[in-house]
């Protein structure tokens, strides 16, 4: 396993990350995730990302139950705040701050969170009075360091405005073979201040795999066949979306990887990217993703697979 810097902290994390979106806690049974949580420890993946939307505080809980006997220094824990977790809970107002960090380090079992992220911006609460109660939380020890995801860049300069303020290290966007909007501003504008970008779902929910074919049955098991994991997926489940990737395997190929690892490692391939967040629900998925880390892949693959893929995409855009 290789690690990157995260931005301008002290944090030195692994390029490839152990998400828990619709998985731990909520879509996969408690022994095959605990099996995939040590497994990725095992393989040197140091960087774990939750939230306290995921099943309403249900991934950090059983998050902080698995990760109650490990070392403390054997892991990084990263996770977020916005999202309704009742219907008066929500947003990033300074009680909210307040409250719902004091309740993930209580379910996380920890007392300090090294990566403490905003889900997305509040439009109803000023970025000065996020900033100055995340920066609180900093000075207070309960977080190391803070990061954002799915900003608008002009609200991430207002919040890089803010005097005084702890600053952000990470981004969070979705960015993929299929998904590259960060590349116009985000990426640009983090790598002018520090900031890098720990990436979600950079195999599109699995379907840069290659295991969804077109016109055939979702396989059983898989997160497009589950009624808890599968509702965000439908959009890259195209036929000619599915049949573009199934053109992306003999690049891989020549490259050595699985087309899992390919698009992991195109993903890495940025030098603002810290890590590519994974999910999996088995131990055997961890240790292929983990394998991405560290390969070195002839450009002129990625820029063959990048026009195979933007011309199936051309007709959604």
């Amino acid at each position: 396993m290789r690690y990157r810097q995260l931005g301008s902290s002290d944090l030195q994390v692994s390029e490839i990350a152990l998400g828990s979106w619709l998985t731990y806690g909520v879509g996969v049974d408690a022994e095959n995730a605990t099996r995939c949580i040590h497994r990725a420890l095992d393989l040197g993946i140091n960087f774990i990302d939750t939230a306290n939307i995921y099943g309403r505080g249900a991934a950090e809980s059983f998050l902080g139950a698995v990760l109650a006997g490990v070392p403390r220094d054997r892991y990084l824990i990263a996770t977020k705040l916005f999202f309704p977790m009742t219907e008066t809970d929500r947003g990033l107002s300074r009680g909210q701050v307040e409250k719902q960090l004091d309740a993930s380090l209580k379910r996380l079992r920890v007392d300090t969170i090294d990566l403490y992220q905003c889900h997305r911006a509040d439009p109803d609460t000023p970025v000065e009075e996020t900033m100055r109660a995340l920066s609180d939380a900093v000075a207070a020890g309960k977080v190391r360091y803070l990061g954002f995801s799915e900003w608008p860049a002009a609200t991430v300069r207002e919040a890089l405005a803010v005097a005084g303020s702890a600053g952000f290290v990470s981004s969070q966007p979705q960015y993929s073979l299929l998904w590259r909007q960060p590349e116009a501003e985000i990426i640009p504008l983090s790598r002018e201040n520090g900031i890098s970008q720990i990436v979600w779902s950079p195999l599109a929910q699995g379907v840069l795999t290659g295991k969804y074919l077109p016109g055939a049955p979702l396989p059983a098991g898989t997160r497009a066949s589950s009624d808890a994991m599968g509702g965000f997926i439908e959009r890259w489940l195209r036929p000619e979306l599915l049949a573009a990737v199934q053109q992306l395997r003999p690049l891989a190929a020549e490259a050595g990887l699985t087309l899992g690892q390919f698009a992991l490692a195109w993903v890495l391939r940025e030098p603002n990217v810290a890590a590519a967040i994974i999910g999996a629900s088995r131990p055997e998925q961890v240790e292929e993703n983990a394998a991405a880390s560290g390969v070195a892949v002839d450009p002129a693959l990625f820029a063959a697979a990048e026009r195979i893929l933007d011309e199936a995409l051309a007709p959604a855009l």
